[in-house]
């Protein structure tokens, strides 16, 4: 499948490919929170983000919070 046709099917579906992958990471950014064995620094890396900071500011649009404080509070 080209990436035109790739496009084209989403629009259709009423997405993009950018929202299917801020979807994925959020999930499993939440998923890896829950692992405390893993530095927050890691986590953004292993998303696929360059920087920690794009991580925390994607994090805070998604849940409201930041992911450290989403760790204190609602992970145990």
């Amino acid at each position: 499948m080209s990436t035109r046709s790739l496009q084209r099917a989403l629009k259709d579906l009423g997405t993009s490919f950018t929202a299917q992958l801020d979807e994925a990471r959020r999930g499993k950014a939440i998923e890896l929170l829950r692992r405390r064995d893993l530095a927050l620094q890691e986590i953004a890396f292993l998303l696929g983000y360059g920087e920690p900071r794009h991580f925390y500011r994607s994090f805070r649009r998604w849940t409201g919070t930041t992911p450290g404080e989403y760790r204190r509070t609602r992970v145990r």
